[in-house]
């Protein structure tokens, strides 16, 4: 064996690990980067008793993968920070962290060393998250036409949940789209065989436990007991005694009285954390009170928002008339709707909570409608807190090509790391041009002289006709955040692969 082939046997064993591992992201990146731009197409998910998920949304097709490679988890993780972050971005992020992977260990193979590449790259990723903040339009409120366009644009073009989304906006309200504690996305509910609306209320996923004759009331009073609504308990020990059998008694008189104090305050509807006892569901049935038991905490909190209840135990329910009515909330009106199998309880003055009903007649179509609709919703609220910048690849384009004109005055080998990051940044239109059958090297130039003739980052490729169009005009946006998370994300992630140098199994530990 010549000296070349051994040094050639020599280099793969030493950047084996680092091989091996970019292997692997690239198979997951593969797998999301055929969904990317207006052209692309969707990914079936078989799972292991048959069941089909048809869907381009990134964060799901990566959640609902059989990953089990180290560092393709890794990957995943840059989804996942993207969708609880932002909602939305996540394939963009995705294919970030991949080029930034590849790019990287092209250059580790040509013999930088790692630790230079990732400092390079981490001061490119800062100076691009620079530029990329410094060319943010910033939304006017929800009449701005940039923002219905943003949406469209998330909403992957679907007009019937763009008006959905945009309707459930203007009803929240700006205040609390800009309440960082607030998810638009967090109000849509996938109903089968539902229509598409926008509810002002919270509607409730359980059902009361009788429905036959009171389907709706007007100014309804609300309890929230965090309990079972049912007597006290004895030991049984106690039971078996004179004394204690008189004290059960006392204490069936007096849960009693408990409840005829919640029909004389005109309790309408009762939400319980856990069940119900038969003498408190034969009365709640007599007097017309609606209960639904099992309800989650998390809806019990979205209910006491909206009306003002405040969540009690049930030793507050012997409270006097006049404690107990100041723990009650307030709702307009609520009412069992057969048709969807839901309660809803219609908002009052206090607190405007919108509830997006997203309707289709399959499982399968309504759970991906739903999930266009979560990702319209965040890239909408995304929008109104950072901003927009033009969609598409442009902006990471004309970045890419300033993060070039910066590094040719830098020094040192942190500029391969630099440059790496540059490289990286033209994956996104390079794949939606790939996507949409054309070269991207030819095209991405065109695009690119394009940016310099008319001073603008906006300028990108109709994907229809093969065109040079200005992506601001034409409404192809997306929010700042999406963007800016998305690179940090994926730079963070990259560089942590690009610094394993060996991946060792750890033993099992008895306990």
């Amino acid at each position: 064996m010549s000296q070349g082939q051994h040094s050639h046997v020599d280099g793969d064993e030493r950047y084996s690990t680092l091989l091996n591992n970019s292997n692997a992201v690239r198979a997951v990146t593969s797998a999301v980067e055929g969904t990317l731009g207006p052209k692309g197409l969707d990914v079936m998910l078989v799972g292991p008793r048959g069941e089909v998920v048809i869907t381009n949304d990134g964060v799901t097709i990566l959640d609902k993968m059989d990953v089990s490679h180290p560092a393709a988890r890794l990957l995943i993780q840059v989804a996942r920070a993207q969708q609880e972050k932002i909602g939305d971005g996540t394939t963009t992020a995705t294919i970030l962290a991949g080029a930034l992977v590849q790019e990287g260990v092209s250059r580790i193979i040509r013999g930088v060393p790692a630790s230079k590449v990732v400092e390079g790259m981490r001061q490119g990723i800062d100076r691009a998250l620079e530029l990329l903040s410094g060319r943010v339009r910033v939304i006017e409120g929800l009449d701005d036409p940039l923002l219905e366009r943003t949406v469209y644009v998330a909403g992957r073009e679907r007009k019937d949940i763009v008006a959905l989304v945009m309707e459930a906006a203007r009803k929240a309200g700006m205040q609390r789209l800009h309440d960082p504690s607030y998810s638009l996305a967090d109000s849509i509910i996938a109903l089968e065989n539902a229509d598409n609306e926008v509810f002002e209320g919270v509607l409730l996923r359980q059902k009361p436990i009788f429905t036959r004759d009171y389907l709706q009331y007007s100014d309804a009073k609300v309890l929230v007991l965090l309990d079972a609504l049912e007597p006290d308990e004895l030991d049984e020990e106690v039971l078996t005694t004179e004394a204690g059998f008189a004290q059960y008694m006392d204490l069936r008189n007096r849960f009693a009285a408990d409840l005829e104090r919640l029909s004389a305050l005109s309790v309408k509807l009762i939400l319980l954390e856990k069940g119900i006892h038969p003498d408190a569901e034969q009365f709640c049935l007599d007097h017309g009170i609606m209960v639904v038991p099992r309800v989650s905490r998390a809806d019990l909190k979205r209910v006491c928002d909206m009306t003002g209840a405040t969540p009690i135990r049930r030793k507050a329910l012997h409270k006097d008339s006049e404690q107990l009515a100041a723990l009650l909330g307030d709702s307009p009106r609520v009412s069992y709707d057969e048709t969807i199998g839901k309660i809803r309880l219609a908002s009052g003055r206090r607190e405007r909570i919108v509830t997006v009903i997203v309707g289709a007649s399959t499982s399968e179509v309504v759970g991906e409608s739903a999930r266009i609709a979560g990702d319209a919703a965040s890239a909408l609220q995304a929008a109104i807190t950072g901003g927009v910048l033009p969609g598409g690849g442009t902006s990471e384009l004309a970045v890419s090509y300033a993060l070039e004109r910066i590094r040719e005055a830098q020094k040192g080998m942190e500029t391969f790391g630099f440059e790496a990051v540059s490289a990286a940044l033209r994956k996104p239109m390079s794949q939606i041009l790939l996507n949409a059958g054309y070269n991207p090297l030819e095209k991405m130039e065109e695009v690119r002289a394009a940016q310099i003739r008319s001073g603008s980052d906006s300028m990108g490729l109709d994907c229809d006709t093969g065109t040079v169009v200005d992506y601001e005009e034409l409404g192809v946006l997306d929010p700042a955040p999406v963007k800016l998370h998305g690179l940090w994300a994926a730079g963070e992630v990259a560089a942590a692969v690009l610094r394993i140098h060996h991946v060792i199994k750890m033993k099992e530990i008895n306990e």
